[in-house]
Protein backbone atom coordinates (compact mmCIF):
# COMPACT_ATOMS: atom_id res chain seq x y z
CA UNK A 1 0.00 0.00 0.00
CA UNK A 2 0.96 3.62 -0.33
CA UNK A 3 0.63 6.39 1.28
CA UNK A 4 2.36 8.95 -0.39
CA UNK A 5 1.77 13.01 -1.13
CA UNK A 6 3.78 15.43 -3.38
CA UNK A 7 3.03 19.31 -3.57
CA UNK A 8 4.76 22.62 -4.40
CA UNK A 9 3.03 25.65 -2.62
CA UNK A 10 3.86 28.74 -1.02
CA UNK A 11 3.43 28.68 3.30
CA UNK A 12 0.76 31.02 4.62
CA UNK A 13 2.17 31.62 7.96
CA UNK A 14 5.94 31.33 9.43
CA UNK A 15 6.34 27.83 10.95
CA UNK A 16 5.35 27.38 14.48
CA UNK A 17 7.72 24.97 16.32
CA UNK A 18 6.96 23.03 19.73
CA UNK A 19 9.71 21.53 22.00
CA UNK A 20 7.95 17.92 22.97
CA UNK A 21 9.59 15.40 25.65
CA UNK A 22 11.62 13.38 22.85
CA UNK A 23 12.46 16.28 19.85
CA UNK A 24 11.04 18.80 18.24
CA UNK A 25 7.64 19.37 15.73
CA UNK A 26 6.62 21.93 13.06
CA UNK A 27 3.48 22.87 11.72
CA UNK A 28 2.32 25.27 9.23
CA UNK A 29 -0.10 25.58 6.10
CA UNK A 30 0.22 25.58 2.83
CA UNK A 31 -0.98 27.13 -0.21
CA UNK A 32 -1.50 25.66 -3.82
CA UNK A 33 -2.90 27.33 -6.67
CA UNK A 34 -4.60 26.40 -9.64
CA UNK A 35 -4.83 28.35 -12.79
CA UNK A 36 -6.41 27.94 -16.14
CA UNK A 37 -8.92 29.94 -18.88
CA UNK A 38 -12.53 28.85 -18.77
CA UNK A 39 -14.52 28.41 -21.71
CA UNK A 40 -14.65 31.35 -21.76
CA UNK A 41 -11.29 32.50 -21.99
CA UNK A 42 -11.51 33.66 -19.24
CA UNK A 43 -8.43 33.48 -16.26
CA UNK A 44 -9.54 31.37 -13.42
CA UNK A 45 -7.60 30.47 -10.04
CA UNK A 46 -8.26 27.96 -7.21
CA UNK A 47 -5.94 27.81 -4.04
CA UNK A 48 -6.55 24.95 -1.69
CA UNK A 49 -5.05 25.25 1.82
CA UNK A 50 -3.27 21.75 3.46
CA UNK A 51 -2.16 21.71 6.91
CA UNK A 52 1.50 20.23 7.54
CA UNK A 53 3.47 18.65 10.08
CA UNK A 54 7.08 17.41 10.74
CA UNK A 55 7.90 15.30 13.22
CA UNK A 56 11.82 15.09 11.27
CA UNK A 57 14.02 16.87 13.49
CA UNK A 58 16.45 17.61 10.61
CA UNK A 59 13.63 18.92 8.63
CA UNK A 60 12.60 20.50 11.64
CA UNK A 61 15.09 22.17 12.14
CA UNK A 62 15.50 23.63 8.35
CA UNK A 63 11.48 24.48 8.61
CA UNK A 64 12.52 26.86 11.84
CA UNK A 65 15.70 28.22 10.39
CA UNK A 66 14.81 28.92 6.73
CA UNK A 67 11.08 29.23 6.00
CA UNK A 68 8.90 32.08 6.35
CA UNK A 69 5.51 33.01 5.27
CA UNK A 70 5.39 33.03 1.62
CA UNK A 71 8.37 30.64 1.02
CA UNK A 72 8.12 28.33 -2.19
CA UNK A 73 8.23 24.38 -1.19
CA UNK A 74 8.57 21.11 -2.54
CA UNK A 75 7.01 18.37 0.60
CA UNK A 76 6.83 14.90 0.04
CA UNK A 77 5.04 13.08 3.06
CA UNK A 78 1.81 11.40 4.18
CA UNK A 79 -1.65 12.17 4.57
CA UNK A 80 -3.10 11.16 8.14
CA UNK A 81 -6.90 12.08 9.04
CA UNK A 82 -7.72 13.05 12.76
CA UNK A 83 -11.26 12.87 13.91
CA UNK A 84 -12.68 15.14 16.98
CA UNK A 85 -15.84 16.10 17.99
CA UNK A 86 -17.58 19.87 18.12
CA UNK A 87 -20.76 20.81 19.92
CA UNK A 88 -21.63 17.34 19.60
CA UNK A 89 -21.03 16.53 15.93
CA UNK A 90 -18.01 14.31 14.44
CA UNK A 91 -15.88 16.73 12.56
CA UNK A 92 -12.41 15.15 10.33
CA UNK A 93 -9.17 17.22 9.43
CA UNK A 94 -6.36 15.69 7.62
CA UNK A 95 -2.67 16.73 7.41
CA UNK A 96 0.29 16.01 5.76
CA UNK A 97 3.02 14.40 7.92
CA UNK A 98 6.95 14.51 7.22
CA UNK A 99 7.95 11.82 9.58
CA UNK A 100 11.35 10.02 9.28
CA UNK A 101 10.43 7.57 6.16
CA UNK A 102 10.44 9.49 2.90
CA UNK A 103 9.58 12.94 3.81
CA UNK A 104 10.86 15.94 1.69
CA UNK A 105 11.03 19.19 2.13
CA UNK A 106 12.44 21.18 -0.15
CA UNK A 107 13.24 25.02 -0.07
CA UNK A 108 12.16 26.63 -4.00
CA UNK A 109 13.13 30.10 -3.45
CA UNK A 110 15.59 31.96 -5.31
CA UNK A 111 18.38 32.51 -2.83
CA UNK A 112 18.95 36.17 -1.34
CA UNK A 113 22.11 37.91 -3.06
CA UNK A 114 25.01 38.27 -1.05
CA UNK A 115 24.16 34.87 0.66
Amino acid sequence: MLNQVQLIGHLGVDPEVKHLQDGKLATFTLATTEKWKDANGIRQEKTEWHRVTIFNDALVKVAESYLRKGSKVFIQGRLSTDKYQKDGQDHYATKIILSNYGAILTMLDKKPEGE
